[in-house]
């Protein structure tokens, strides 16, 4: 009886020594992935908190808006309001946070114009092909106040607020074999957005698209499940996409956005003077921020190419062929851009028509 009660006390004793330990092997075996984008402030006296995600690196300079705005909003509300920026997919992929967002359980999402669409289909104009096509033409769109605001109006039906954008560069292809034309690109398996847009574009086109997450695209790129993906330079240079696909076809027919969505209760539910503050500083910050962008492109693209990365473009019959083809895309989705909501107040007959007719 005394052996039986001393091993019961020796098992009782080990498994509380494992219990007690397991969970400092576990820490250190996944360490903080925003260690060194840490605050330099300590957010716990804030009265107010807005969790944020975003599903890249802070290594782009559009996601790293996220902690420039963190840090200005904590200086102009006085550390009132801290936002909890959560990029890398940490909370999981952009389709499932937007519900989350939605419904309030996180307050913000800095998420791809892409994938945005599947809350808010007027987002997709800025997605068709070849019509907000460049730098130049983004900054136009954007300084045409109630084209811009009516675009940025796109979920308040579902309520999000969206309140700025910031920028990842232009669209082309990233492949594992050079594609030099248009045949060349309906041998491709490439991934794309789930988003409707990009699909009904590829459509067009004849080619193979593979909609998948973007957390999926690393491991489907190394294991063949696509040879190709739909995505901007420096996307694909800095998150090692460019490691298995060494080449880039520059299409350039569409401009990789971020759009800051919030949840529209939560927004309202901030006292007026802090709402404000918070408004402001998203604007601004994604003002400077966007300034960044188009140098920042144009350091990837010669970063890629002295690491082995060639570039290469369609000829002009071909790229004059994906842009007829792009036409269907432009008449189908056409009636989903312009639906209009009792929220807007910019009420045009025909918003696709007007944004063409400025940036034509």
């Amino acid at each position: 009886m005394e052996l039986k009660r001393f091993l019961v006390l020796l098992f009782v004793l080990m498994a509380g020594s494992f219990m007690c330990t397991a969970p400092v092997f576990s820490q250190e075996a996944k360490p903080d992935p925003l260690a060194k984008w840490a605050p330099a402030f300590d957010p716990k006296g804030a009265k107010f908190k807005c969790v944020v995600s975003n599903v890249s690196t802070p290594a782009l300079v559009g996601t790293y808006a996220g902690f420039e705005i963190r840090d200005e909003l904590w200086k102009r509300t006085n550390g009132q309001i801290y936002l909890d920026y959560k990029p890398l997919s940490i909370l999981g992929g952009e389709v499932e946070v937007l519900n989350m967002v939605q419904m309030g359980a996180v307050q913000g999402i800095s998420v791809s114009s892409v994938a945005s669409t599947n809350l808010g289909p007027r987002f997709g104009v800025v997605n068709l092909p070849f019509l907000v096509d460049s730098f130049g033409k983004l900054d136009k769109f954007i300084s045409n106040k109630a084209l811009f605001d009516h675009f940025l109006m796109a979920a308040d039906h579902q309520g999000m607020t969206a309140l700025d954008i910031t920028g990842y560069g232009n669209y082309g292809w990233a492949t594992n074999n050079p594609v030099r034309t248009i045949d060349d690109a309906k041998k491709v398996k490439f991934r794309i957005a789930e988003a409707a847009v990009n699909q009904l574009a590829y459509k067009n086109w004849g080619f193979n698209p593979v909609s998948m997450p973007w957390t999926d695209v690393q491991v489907a790129l190394k294991q063949g499940v696509i040879d190709g993906l739909d995505h901007t330079p420096a996307v694909c240079n800095l998150t090692k996409k460019f490691e298995v696909a060494k080449n880039f076809t520059q299409l350039n027919y569409a401009q990789g956005l971020f759009i800051w969505l919030f949840n529209k209760a939560w927004l309202e539910s901030l006292p007026q003077d802090l709402r404000e503050i918070f408004i402001k500083t998203v604007h601004d910050v994604c003002l400077e921020n966007r300034k960044r962008t188009a140098p920042w492109e144009e350091e990837q693209i010669t970063a890629s190419k002295a690491a082995g990365v060639e570039f290469i473009k369609l000829s002009d019959a071909d790229m004059l062929t994906l842009k007829d083809k792009s036409k269907g895309t432009y008449d189908t989705y056409a009636k989903e851009i312009n639906q209009l909501y009792p929220g807007d107040k910019y009420k045009p007959a025909n918003y696709l028509q007007e944004v063409m007719d400025l940036l034509k």
